[in-house]
C-alpha cells in the first residue's frame, strides 16, 4: 500500500511536471497522437518548445494560392525547390569578403611614403592633376612623332593609308573591265603603313582564280623565284601586306615606302616571306604594283604610346586609394590608347579619328559611371588597400582585355557567328574550351555570392538577362550579336565582390569593353541577315552551264558558253567574271542587246590558264558566283566545283584606292 501510494505520488508529480512545462511554453494542441516522423502525419504540436516542422508541412489556409500550387506539385520537387532555395539564401553567419594584403608593409609603403612626403590633402590632390596633364603631354608628344614621316623626292609626304588598303576592289567592285579602278598603269603614290599589317585577314573566302583566301592575309604575287628583282603583285593585293612581304615595311614598326602601277602582269609568284604567304596565279591581271626604291623614315609608334600609358596608369594604381580617382583616370587613359594606337580604326586623317574617337567617348564614360556606380566596380575597389595587387589584377587583366587583338589573336575565333564557326579550323573546339572554362568562374562565383547571401538577388537579375536575350533570339529578321563589349556588360555584374578572382575578371571585362567600343563603336545588340553576313555568300542560286564549245586555231582560239534560264522572274541578268575580272554582263529583257551566249577569244601563243565565273544578277547587283572553272593552256575545259565563291568587296573596313588621286606620272 506504501508502496503504490509512493508510485501514485510519483506519477502525480511527473503528470504536474509536464503540466507545468506545457503552462510555459505555452504549447497549442491542434490533434492527438504523437509527433512522427512521417511527412504526411498530422502536426500536433506548434509549440515554440516543440519540433519546428519544415515549411511546407504547414497547412494552408482553405482555398488560398499556395494550397491550390501544392495540388499540382509533387512533394518531392516542392522539397527540392524549397531546398534550393534554402541553400542559395546562403549561410546564417554571411560575411562580406576582403582582401587581406600580402606583405603588408610592401602594399602600404607607397600610399604610407606620399602621405609622408605630402601630409596635405589638396598637396595630394594637386600632385594627381600634374600627374594626369602629364600623362597627356607626354602622350601627345609621342603620338606626334609617328605622325612625322620624311617626304620622300619626286613623291611628296606619304600618304597615311590602312593595312586593308588596295587598289582593287573585290570581284566585279571595279565595274565591267575594272574601269571603275583605272588607271591601271603609270600611277603610284608615297604611303605609309600602320604595324602589325601581317594579322589583318579576310575573314571570308575571297576567289584567286580557281584558288581561295580565307583568315590569311591577301597578298597575290612577290619576287621572282630564286633571283633578285623586284616583287610584283596582283592589284587586289593588300598593299601594307604586300610591303611587309616585300621587306619594304617592318610588321613591328609599320614604315613607309613608294607603290607604282604597272598595268597588266602574268605569272604572279608565290612565297612565305617576312611572315607572310603570298599566293601564286598563273594566269594574267590587267592592274599590277611594285614598290620603287626611296628613302623614308618613319614609324609606328603604337608601342611606344602604349608603354607610356602602362607607366602612368600603374603609377596612379599604385599610390591612389580611392576608388573613383583610379577607376574613372584609368579608364579614360586605356579608352585613347586603344582608339589613337594600339587598335585605331582605319581613318584617311587623325583629325577625323579624334572626331570618331570623341562621339565614342561621351556615351562610353556614360556607361564607364553606370559599371562603377551600378555593376560593382565601386564594391570591388572600395576599401581595397592592396595597391600592389590591384595593379597587378585589376589594372594588368584590364591592359589584357583592351589590348584583345594581340592579346587573344591565337584564339581561332574572329566573330562569333555560325557561318564564322562552321567555316574556320578548330573554332568550334575554342569555343567548346571557352564555355567549360566559363563554367567554371561561374561556379566558383556563385559560391562566393552564396557566401555573401547575395545570390538569389544576382539570380534574378541573370534570369531577366536571359528572358531579354531569349527575346531577342525569337525577334523575327534580326539576329542577335553578343559582341565582346555586349559579353563585357553581361558579365560584369557576376564580379561585384572583393576577392581576388573578382579583381581579375572585373578587370579583365572593363578592357573588352573599352576595346570593344574604341575599336568598333556601339555595334547593335540586333543586327539583319545582310549586315551580319557582310561579304559572305548569299545563298542564291548558281547558273548551270552546261559545257561550253570550244574552237582551236592556230592564231585564235575561242570558247562559247550558253546558260539556261534564270530561276525567277527577279533575276534579270548574268555576269561573268574571266581572272576575277567581270567581263561581261547582259540583261535578259535587253531587246537591242541580248545574246544568248558568250564567247571568249584567246589569241595565239598564249600560254595562261583562263578562269571563269558565272552569276546570275538583280538590276545592278550580282549574286553569287559560281566557283571557277578553268581553260587550261591545253585548250581544254575543266569544270567548276560545285557551291559559290565570294562575290563582294571584303567588308567596310577594306580602303579602296583610287589611282588617280595620288597620280605621278
Amino acid at each position: 500500500m506504501g508502496e503504490d501510494s509512493a508510485e501514485v505520488r510519483a506519477q502525480v508529480r511527473d503528470v504536474d511536471r509536464r503540466a507545468n512545462n506545457s503552462a510555459t511554453t505555452s504549447t497549442t494542441t491542434v490533434g492527438l497522437g504523437d509527433v512522427t516522423e512521417h511527412p504526411d502525419d498530422p502536426i500536433v504540436e506548434l509549440g515554440t518548445g516543440s519540433r519546428a516542422p519544415p515549411r511546407s508541412f504547414i497547412p494552408d489556409a482553405p482555398g488560398s494560392a499556395s494550397e491550390r500550387w501544392k495540388k499540382w506539385v509533387p512533394f518531392p520537387v516542392r522539397r527540392f525547390g524549397e531546398a534550393v532555395v534554402t541553400w542559395a539564401k546562403g549561410p546564417p553567419d554571411a560575411r562580406n569578403f576582403k582582401i587581406d594584403p600580402l606583405l603588408p608593409p610592401a602594399q602600404h609603403f607607397p600610399v604610407v611614403m606620399l602621405a609622408k612626403v605630402l601630409p596635405h590633402r589638396m598637396h595630394r590632390i594637386w600632385l594627381f592633376a600634374f600627374w594626369l596633364a602629364m600623362w597627356i603631354v607626354t602622350f601627345a608628344l609621342v603620338m606626334r612623332q609617328g605622325l612625322v614621316a620624311s617626304e620622300i623626292a619626286g613623291w611628296g609626304t606619304p600618304v597615311k593609308i590602312s593595312c586593308g588598303s588596295t587598289y582593287w576592289s573585290g570581284d566585279n567592285g571595279c565595274g565591267l573591265d575594272g574601269n571603275l579602278c583605272r588607271p591601271f598603269t603609270d600611277g603610284g603614290f608615297a604611303f605609309k603603313c600602320p604595324a602589325s599589317c601581317s594579322s589583318y585577314q579576310v575573314l571570308n573566302p575571297h576567289a584567286v582564280g580557281d584558288q581561295e583566301v580565307v583568315y590569311s592575309s591577301l597578298v597575290v604575287g612577290g619576287p621572282p623565284p630564286g633571283i633578285d628583282g623586284n616583287a610584283i603583285y596582283r592589284g587586289d593585293s593588300f598593299i601594307c601586306g604586300a610591303a611587309i612581304h616585300a621587306g619594304v615595311v617592318s610588321n613591328a614598326e609599320g614604315g613607309c615606302g613608294v607603290v607604282r602601277l604597272i598595268g597588266t602582269q602574268r605569272n604572279f609568284n608565290g612565297s612565305s616571306r617576312n611572315g607572310i604567304s603570298s599566293l601564286g596565279f598563273d594566269s594574267y591581271f590587267p592592274l599590277s604594283f611594285t614598290f620603287e626604291s626611296a628613302e623614308c623614315a618613319s614609324r609606328d609608334m603604337k608601342w611606344p604610346l602604349l608603354a607610356v600609358s602602362v607607366v602612368f596608369s600603374s603609377v596612379i594604381s599604385l599610390f591612389v586609394t580611392s576608388p573613383a580617382a583610379f577607376f574613372f583616370p584609368i579608364f579614360t587613359g586605356l579608352y585613347w590608347t586603344v582608339g589613337l594606337a594600339t587598335d585605331a580604326p582605319n581613318y584617311a586623317t587623325v583629325p577625323a579619328l579624334i572626331s570618331r574617337e570623341v562621339g565614342n567617348y561621351l556615351p562610353a564614360m556614360f556607361v564607364g559611371w553606370v559599371m562603377y556606380d551600378k555593376m560593382g566596380v565601386r564594391r570591388t575597389l572600395r576599401g581595397l588597400s592592396a595597391q600592389t595587387e590591384k595593379t597587378v589584377l585589376w589594372l594588368g587583366a584590364c591592359w589584357v582585355g583592351s589590348l584583345t587583338n594581340y592579346t587573344f589573336d591565337f584564339i581561332p575565333i574572329q566573330r562569333l557567328t555560325p557561318h564564322d564557326l562552321e567555316q574556320q579550323p578548330g573554332a568550334r573546339a575554342a569555343l567548346a574550351i571557352i564555355v567549360i572554362v566559363l563554367l567554371i568562374i561561374v561556379t566558383t562565383q556563385i559560391w562566393f555570392f552564396r557566401q555573401e547571401a547575395r545570390l538569389i538577388r544576382y539570380l534574378g537579375l541573370y534570369l531577366l538577362l536571359g528572358v531579354g536575350l531569349i527575346i531577342c533570339v525569337l525577334l523575327p529578321n534580326l539576329n542577335l550579336r553578343i559582341h565582346h563589349y555586349i559579353l563585357a556588360l553581361l558579365l560584369l555584374p557576376g564580379t561585384s565582390m572583393q576577392t581576388r578572382p573578382s579583381l581579375l575578371y572585373q578587370g579583365l571585362l572593363v578592357g573588352f569593353f573599352i576595346n570593344g567600343i574604341a575599336r568598333w563603336g556601339f555595334d547593335p545588340l540586333l543586327q539583319t541577315s545582310l549586315a551580319l553576313r557582310g561579304d559572305a555568300q548569299l545563298g542564291s542560286p548558281l547558273p548551270i552551264i552546261p559545257a561550253p564549245v570550244i574552237n582551236v586555231g592556230q592564231n585564235v582560239s575561242d570558247i562559247t558558253f550558253n546558260w539556261g534560264s534564270p530561276p525567277g522572274p527577279e533575276y534579270d541578268g548574268i555576269s561573268i567574271l574571266i581572272n576575277d575580272v567581270e567581263r561581261f554582263r547582259t540583261y535578259f529583257a535587253d531587246e537591242f542587246h541580248n545574246p544568248p551566249n558568250f564567247t571568249w577569244t584567246r589569241r595565239g601563243g598564249i600560254e595562261e590558264n583562263e578562269y571563269f565565273r558565272f552569276g546570275w544578277m538583280q538590276g545592278s547587283e550580282s549574286e553569287d558566283y559560281t566557283k571557277a572553272g578553268t581553260w587550261n593552256t591545253k585548250h581544254e575545259w575543266v569544270d567548276m566545283a560545285a557551291g559559290p565563291s565570294k562575290v563582294k568587296a571584303r567588308d567596310a573596313g577594306t580602303e579602296v584606292i583610287v589611282p588617280r588621286d595620288f597620280l605621278r606620272r
